[in-house]
């Protein structure tokens, strides 16, 4: 259990990095990268709000990390360190 939360942590903190850009007065970003950043931000959402309470940390990491790539250009980022 301590490993899920450590794990929703870093998620979190990349959500909040991901908000952060989005939400700076930059020109640069361009709306051809927003536009997969916010579908797989919306897809990890969808995951985590299933109405049976069933959802896939792995697929919510995974979609929230692709968000944080496409938005940044940087590396992948391992969220198991």
């Amino acid at each position: 259990m301590q490993k899920e939360k450590m794990r929703l942590r870093r998620i979190q903190h990349l959500a909040y990095e991901i908000m952060d850009e989005m939400n700076a007065e930059k020109e640069s970003t361009r709306i051809d990268t927003l536009i997969p950043v916010v579908d797989n931000l919306s897809r990890a959402i969808g995951d985590l709000t299933d109405s049976v309470g069933h959802y896939s940390l792995d697929y919510v990491e995974e979609k929230v990390k692709n968000a944080h790539y496409l938005l940044f250009q940087n590396d992948k980022v391992n969220l198991h360190q």
